[in-house]
């Protein structure tokens, strides 16, 4: 039985290098699940994609729509074109096995948003270093995927979600809390993810970092590490302590939820790596702040994500 969903894939390339891979995907996604692919790609790189797209895979353009974050006029795009309430959003490097997707897609029976664990498969060590992000989120909350769940009707009616934002996904998942939608984090549920070339990795280290403006607890505590680590110089010990620390905490993110069974016993071991990284990278955030934002595309965008309780101020507000 196919899967009563829509599957909505932004995209936009600057070059087809994973293009047969992803057909590949597609080819039997489509045996599943109604799929559109939302095209923001140049012109000619969008004419090949329409030849090279399975049959009954949905291919349209990115309509205009305010803000400078051109994924989140792409999510949109599909959320309003699709054929069904329940959609499932997933960025080009998302890759659900059938599993995966009937019960990520079956928690929508409960539930306006469902978020599941991603997963690098493969993971060469750029994307196990990473991997310590993700079991550090899961310790103190939980992780931020490139794919949810979620039903049409209730973003919809919130009037979509903000498009002048860089951490898009929170924005999206903040504005259906502030619908009165119903949240269901899915730790145990592990999508695969293909992870990103080097060169890519290597550019999005302070543009993630610039993410934590949107969760300024986070954001302090990041921004005490350096400091903290510069004092201890002299006492090497102390360093010592605080990485077997972090390889505890990041432990306690593999162990939870089932984890054992989605990240490798070795995981834990790069999470040392990852903070250290993030506690450089978040002041040259800072940095990016206050020069206008984070370099994004051909601009900056200044704003993180919208702080829940004005979302919610903004939902309440009268509707003309």
């Amino acid at each position: 039985m196919r899967v009563d969903a829509e599957y909505v894939l932004p995209l936009r390339w600057a070059s087809d290098d994973g293009l047969d891979e992803l057909v590949a995907y597609l080819d039997g996604l489509r045996e599943l699940i109604d799929v559109t692919i939302v095209d923001g790609s140049a012109p000619d790189l969008f004419a090949a994609h329409a030849r090279a797209f399975p049959p009954g895979v949905r291919h349209v353009p990115v309509e205009p729509r305010p803000g400078r974050n051109g994924k989140v006029a792409g999510v949109m795009t599909g959320v309003h074109a699709a054929r069904h309430d329940r959609v499932v959003i997933a960025d080009d490097d998302v890759r659900y096995d059938e599993g995966a997707l009937r019960a990520v897609v079956g928690m929508l029976d409960a539930a306006d948003l469902v978020r599941p664990q991603n997963v690098f498969v493969p993971a060469p060590w750029h994307a196990r270093w990473d991997t310590g992000r993700s079991l550090l989120n899961r310790a103190l909350g939980h992780d931020y995927p490139g794919t949810l769940a979620l039903r049409r009707r209730v973003l919809v009616g919130a009037g979509g979600y903000d498009g002048d934002v860089l951490f898009e996904n929170l924005e999206l998942i903040r504005t259906i809390v502030a619908e009165g939608g119903a949240v269901v984090t899915a730790d145990r549920i592990g999508v695969a993810r293909r992870p990103p070339a080097l060169r890519h990795f290597l550019r999005q280290r302070v543009r993630q970092a610039y993410d934590d403006f949107a969760q300024p607890v986070r954001l302090i505590a990041e921004l005490a590490v350096l400091p903290l680590v510069l004092v201890s110089l002299r006492r090497p010990r102390r360093i010592l302590a605080g990485a077997v620390a972090v390889v505890a905490l990041a432990e306690v993110g593999r162990r939870r939820a089932g984890g054992r069974r989605l990240f490798p016993a070795t995981a834990a071991l790069w999470a040392p790596a990852w903070l250290a990284e993030r506690a450089v990278c978040v002041w040259l955030a800072v940095g990016a702040r206050l020069r206008g934002g984070v370099r994004y595309s051909d601009g900056r965008l200044l704003r993180a994500a919208t702080p829940l309780r004005e979302l919610r101020r903004r939902q309440g507000a009268p509707k003309h």
